[in-house]
């Protein structure tokens, strides 16, 4: 799977971003209908089931109690911290510019620690597109951007989400390479179900509107994220460098607005496209490096288990 032609493997990121980037959109609907914790704790058992069945039908090794709780660790990070955080901020009214630029540090956080803890190379060049990228994002959203009554917890769980993606990201690179990706995803679910019971638990009890659009977005989030961009993301990983996949999250923030534009006829300013083409360049040039300065993942062959 994915392991094959290079014809295929290079568009593997920009399919990654295309269904991450729905993400935003698809909990906007959600949270209209249903809370952060009912509506994560739903999510991640369709997500449990749909694993359990593949793991089933596919019959790929288990793993062993060392890898289950690498795996573990490693989903409560990027589904739990994650997920749990970026649900929580939007919950609690936190402007969708701010939740994306503090989110959109992640490649620049992710490539200080790839540095300091795997070792991983980073010109000067690359620093300067990271920043540079980091610039595109805030003028993506700086026309969504609003300041004024945010809250310390909306805050605080917008920063939980940074941290869990990149820590979590830096993580699956370290101890979960060479684990079969699918019962590792079941596991990482598995745990990360428990903090979205207790999410759901200390919330404020909610009846669930289960209304034709939240039924759309939550089939949409478990099939397209939790499963289709999940199995992309954690292929990046274990093919590439940590510091160069984060780099394709710049992208996110500008395709979701390509999105709103196309779906809600919201307006792109000379500001926004401008941020936009930052963006691509960013990518573009973390991505040139790279592949200039290693063996880039396009050409190791390592068979998705």
């Amino acid at each position: 799977m994915f392991s094959g032609n290079y014809s295929v493997k290079k568009y593997i990121p920009f399919l990654f971003v295309l269904l991450w980037s729905t993400g935003f959109i698809g909990t906007k609907y959600g949270l209209m209908y249903s809370s952060t914790g009912d509506f994560l704790t739903l999510r991640t058992i369709a997500n449990l089931t749909i694993f359990a069945v593949l793991a089933f039908i596919i019959k790929k090794n288990k793993l062993s109690g060392r890898q289950i709780f690498h795996a573990m660790i490693s989903g409560l990070l990027i589904h739990g911290a994650y997920l749990g955080g970026v649900y929580t901020a939007i919950e609690l009214d936190l402007p969708a510019g701010l939740t994306a630029i503090i989110v959109g540090v992640q490649p620049l956080l992710t490539a200080f620690i790839a540095v300091l803890i795997l070792n991983e190379r980073m010109s000067i060049l690359q620093w300067g597109a990271l920043l540079l990228g980091l610039l595109g994002l805030v003028m993506v959203v700086s026309g969504s951007l609003q300041l004024q009554g945010i809250s310390y917890q909306a805050l605080t769980s917008a920063v939980i989400a940074l941290f869990g993606i990149t820590i979590g990201t830096i993580y699956q690179k370290r101890f979960c390479q060479n684990q079969p990706l699918l019962p590792s995803v079941f596991w990482q679910y598995f745990a990360c179900l428990f903090v979205f019971i207790g999410i759901s638990y200390w919330q404020q009890p909610t009846n669930i509107d289960w209304h034709i659009e939240f039924i759309l977005s939550l089939t949409w989030l478990v099939f397209a994220l939790s499963v289709s961009a999940i199995l992309l993301l954690l292929y990046m990983i274990k093919l590439g460098d940590a510091a160069k996949v984060s780099a394709y999250f710049y992208l996110v923030p500008p395709m979701t607005t390509i999105e709103a534009w196309f779906l809600f006829e919201e307006s792109l300013s000379i500001v926004t496209l401008s941020g936009m083409l930052l963006c691509a360049i960013s990518v573009f040039i973390v991505i040139k490096k790279s592949n200039k300065a290693n063996e880039t993942f396009d050409n190791v062959k390592p068979k998705l288990k």
